[in-house]
């Protein structure tokens, strides 16, 4: 039998009216947001602590703390079956110590949340040892506390052009929580109280789309604080559930600003990118912005890791840059193209063992992202101005008198003389390197009186200059790396995808299992950037990997290259 509604309503806040709660934004400048995807609570204490405090961040975003169903895929925290905070990243007290370490370290934290639903199976038992049918999660829900839409086969979502079947048909075949009435919604408020009890500073609403905007907002009225909330409210074209119908409950994730990002720096031309206000998005003042998260890292419908020509990590340095949003940077994992695959090292989170280089990406703490997340920090709400755009894939801007950045996604170097907008000063170059005592760990430029700068920005690299970043260092960027383009022309079918392996270790050193997936955003092109040091001779050849995880081989001898002194690489070639 499920709780008592005294039970409940002992344990959450008592109901204010919708008119008198408005949810925070972050006030402060550390606003940029970590999402350390599939980390456990003990591992993201420490990273609190070790780096991403220390970095500036702002927010770190958990993946869901509830009980769900047993599993080793990743979206299995995405199917509770009850409230008890016991997952595979951790029990209540790891989940309550990690919230204490972050805050001390001064990063504030997002639980991601299940609102819209339970699981998807007709049966079950949780990781914590709950047993469930699809609609009867003992002591918590019964079957009247679903929808039962009645308007499409299996009670499954089928038109999005029916606002009502989109709000009370299931996604996927999860249970959908009947959010609009009294019992759910006390519910509700009471789980994301007790995150509250335990120093959550935020929510991120998952599949807000598929719940009443009106259901959140009566939901959301009854929390003992004012989180800060961000909904997930995917944009379909022509679609009568708009993202727009959510902001009067918070912060709403703009999925067609990751789509214009993919979209602008493979193939479109990024000059186009200097101003949202007039593009009927979200307002960028309820905007929480993404290059890419761990649904389009998975669906091929952003930039991710693996995109060609270091366009990943240029549109989030312009992400940073940009005042539009809230940004937050994914930390995510190599094999997420294998769309099941769990976290790898069960969760245990490790960006200093170089074991683990094909394993945990560690995006959070590249050093053009991290640079930037105090760049973003010192500018703060300082105003765009200064854009200039010679050609379509080279733009540069300043925030106020605070900050600059150029960015070249170009194949060629960009030579000119760049009005700042700085005082004058030696500056870091904040892409590259830090500040530390006057020294920069990467190059430095000045700029006098004027605050010109006479620079060329590499191919495919950018500059960030901030007052917040001062000092010395070489007035050129140290080439400790360089970009090696594969363009490689492969024929597959579904299922199919085509990778790179070789001798060097950044390429696996021969171990398929490290091999580097190829992006097919052009296919039959696929295409890939891989880091190597300058003047070093390598082998490499093309796998395919089929569905089924097996392995085969493209015929004839291994292929070899040598890498330039400096620059861009590009390697061109077709499967055999």
């Amino acid at each position: 039998m499920r709780l008592s509604l005294v039970s409940i309503i002992a344990f959450a806040a008592l109901a204010r009216s919708e008119s008198q709660i408005t949810f925070n934004q972050p006030v402060n400048r550390r606003v940029v947001i970590a999402q350390m995807f599939e980390w456990n609570w003990d591992s993201v204490a420490e990273e609190c602590v070790n780096f991403l405090g220390p970095a500036g961040y702002g927010f770190v975003q958990l993946s869901p703390a509830q009980e769900h169903i047993n599993g080793s895929q990743w979206w299995t925290d995405y199917q509770p079956v009850s409230y008890q905070l016991i997952s595979k990243r951790g029990n209540r007290s790891q989940f309550k110590k990690m919230v204490d370490t972050c805050h001390r370290a001064g990063v504030r934290v997002i639980a991601d949340t299940l609102f819209n639903h339970m699981q998807g199976a007709a049966s079950g038992v949780g990781v914590a040892g709950s047993s469930f049918t699809h609609y009867n999660y003992p002591g918590i829900y019964q079957y009247q506390d679903f929808h039962h839409c009645g308007l499409e086969p299996n009670d499954n979502i089928v038109d999005y052009n029916n606002a009502v079947e989109v709000w009370t048909c299931q996604l996927d075949g999860l249970a959908d929580l009947a959010t609009e009435t009294e019992y759910v919604r006390q519910r509700l408020a009471a789980y994301a109280n007790d995150l509250i009890s335990l120093g959550v500073d935020g929510l991120r609403l998952d599949a807000s789309k598929h719940i009443n905007p009106d259901d959140i907002a009566n939901i959301l009225s009854r929390l003992t604080t004012r989180p800060y909330i961000t909904q997930e409210v995917i944009y379909g074209a022509g679609q009568p559930v708009t993202p727009a119908m959510y902001t009067k409950n918070g912060g709403v994730q703009e999925f067609r600003y990751t789509y214009t990002l993919r979209y602008e720096f493979l193939q479109g031309e990024i000059s186009v990118l200097q101003n949202f206000d007039n593009w009927g998005w979200v307002p960028s003042s309820g905007a929480n912005v993404f290059v890419s998260n761990h649904d389009t890292e998975r669906n091929s419908e952003s930039l991710n890791a693996y995109s060609p020509s270091n366009t990943y990590t240029l549109a989030t340095v312009f992400s940073l840059a940009h005042p539009y949003g809230i940004p937050t940077i994914l930390s995510s994992y190599s094999n997420f193209y294998n769309s099941d695959s769990g976290a790898p090292f069960a969760g245990v989170g490790n960006c200093s063992d170089t074991v683990n280089v094909q394993r945990w990406f560690c995006q959070h703490r590249w050093p053009a992202f991290a640079g930037m997340v105090g760049f973003r920090n010192h500018v703060g709400s300082a105003p765009l101005a200064g854009w200039v755009s010679p050609s379509s894939q080279r733009i540069a801007f300043a925030r106020g008198s605070l900050g600059f950045v150029a960015i070249n996604n170009a194949d060629d170097a960009w030579r000119t003389t760049f009005s700042t907008g700085l005082p004058k000063g030696s500056y870091c170059n904040v892409f590259e390197g830090t500040s530390k005592g006057g020294t920069c760990s990467g190059s430095s430029f000045s700029i006098g009186l004027d605050g010109k700068l006479a620079i060329a920005v590499g191919p495919r690299q950018a500059i960030a200059l901030h007052t917040g970043a001062l000092g010395s260092g070489l007035p050129t960027l140290k080439v400790t790396q360089v970009s090696v383009l594969f363009s490689e022309t492969a024929t597959t079918v579904l299922g199919q995808n085509i990778l790179v392996v070789g001798s060097a270790p950044q390429l696996g050193s021969w171990d398929p299992s490290n091999a580097i997936p190829l992006d097919p955003a052009h296919y039959p092109v696929w295409g890939g950037t891989v880091y190597l040091p300058p003047n070093t001779y390598f082998q490499y050849k093309f796998i395919r990997k089929e569905k089924n995880g097996n392995i085969v081989w493209e015929s004839g001898p291994n292929r070899e290259d040598t890498t330039p002194a400096s620059g861009v690489q590009s390697i061109v070639t077709s499967w055999r």
